[in-house]
């Protein structure tokens, strides 16, 4: 059917509470109807369907004649952070909870890293990134001791300013981290976290960079590789998943290069899967409960999927979604377990409300399914809208 499929991640623009958001502490949780507080003019989203999904109970913004598939999905497995949305986007529901640390990394694992790197750490206790840098900055700037944070995601962050542990040290660190970290311990993903100061006011860089578990049984990403259809990766993808089924790694620094890269690959001959993740959304502005600023970045990305929807082939196919919530008006700082968007379009397309689904996997699910590929993923695929153009909504 389509030749290309580009699939965006809209890091955490969850659209409402999922049924199971009291187990998480979530219930009333809504980050789009939190970011729309803001009136950001979202023209083309609006036309995709986005505000004509039923469950966004968001019906005074919605489309008298929306142009694209829109639906939703809730999340199956046991968590409600990046690695696992991801893994579920792919195909992958992850039963067991990856592990946190509400109070810090246990003396095994601490003890293990220092050991192995010869090194104190400061911190070791959950954090907001921004803040931990205000109030261990100057003295890991004395001591040159690594911050080490977590937060309630499963995390092992280590921030270090970039002049006083270089970044290829502070790589070399999370490496180590991310070998120790296994077994009961093995946390979704080790973070680099560099900053550096301007007059003594700390701000973090763009020099990120994720070391994920690696998944655990084959994802889309994999079937896509092995079957010879090209699988490009555009902003943490390749982290999210430890490098394994991508074919082509683009890493990005901020949404900007995310949405640039989107557009130039847009250009570019291949078969297969370009896998886009746009991280600002959550780590820029979900987490610094920045309503505003979200709402501003949700607008440049809606002005960039005007250009991209205006030069797609006949062959291509979009489908958006997100990998969980992070409500920047909610209470505290961190993910939300909230049901995502899908909106599906390609030239030709219908108008379709393709409802709900149980999982993230409807979406593996429909890509394998538009490239023939066999599997065994639990869910529902879309298929059979796409390949009917749709129906009216």
């Amino acid at each position: 059917m389509f030749k290309r499929v580009f699939l965006v991640v809209l890091d955490s623009v969850g659209i409402g509470h999922a049924d199971d958001a009291d187990r998480f502490g979530d219930k009333g949780a809504h980050t789009l109807k939190s970011v729309m507080t803001a009136k950001p003019t979202l023209t083309n989203l609006t036309k995709l369907g986005l505000f004509n999904i039923e469950r966004a109970e968001l019906t005074e913004f919605k489309s008298e004649s929306p142009i694209g598939m829109y639906g939703f999905a809730e999340e199956l497995s046991n968590g409600k952070d990046t690695t696992v949305g991801h893994w579920e986007i792919a195909g992958l529901v992850s039963e067991r909870p990856l592990p946190t640390y509400p109070n810090g990394f246990p003396d095994e694992v601490i003890d293990a890293f220092c050991k192995a790197n010869n090194v104190e750490i400061l911190c070791n206790l959950p954090y907001s990134g921004t803040e931990v840098i205000k109030d261990y900055g100057d003295e890991h700037v004395k001591t040159g001791k690594p911050i080490v944070y977590t937060s309630a995601d499963s995390v092992f962050q280590i921030a270090a300013h970039e002049e006083v542990i270089p970044l290829e040290r502070l790589y070399q660190l999370c490496e180590s981290a991310r070998a120790i970290l296994q077994g009961e311990h093995a946390v979704g993903r080790v973070i680099a976290r560099p900053f550096l100061d301007n007059d003594g006011v700390f701000y973090r860089t763009g020099n990120r960079h994720d070391y994920s578990l690696t998944p655990f049984d084959k994802t889309m990403n994999d079937l896509l590789k092995e079957n010879g259809f090209d699988v490009i990766s555009v902003g943490k993808i390749n982290d999210i998943f430890a490098a394994r089924g991508i074919t082509e790694s683009n890493p990005t620094k901020s949404n900007l290069d995310g949405e640039n890269l989107l557009i130039s690959k847009q250009s570019e001959d291949f078969r297969g899967l370009c896998f886009v993740n746009l991280v600002d959304f959550d780590s820029v502005y979900g987490h610094r409960n920045d309503g505003l600023g979200y709402a501003n970045a949700l607008k440049h990305f809606d002005d960039t999927l005007g250009e991209f929807m205006a030069n797609m082939n006949d062959d291509d196919l979009l489908i958006i979604a997100a990998d969980h919530g992070c409500d920047p008006m909610y209470q505290g700082t961190d993910h939300t377990r909230e049901n995502v968007p899908i909106l599906a379009y390609f030239n030709g397309c219908k108008p379709t409300d393709l409802g709900g689904f149980d999982g993230f996997t409807c979406i593996a699910k429909t890509v394998l399914d538009n490239f023939k590929i066999e599997n065994n993923f639990v869910g529902k695929s879309f298929i059979d809208s796409l390949k009917g153009g749709g129906n009216n909504a």
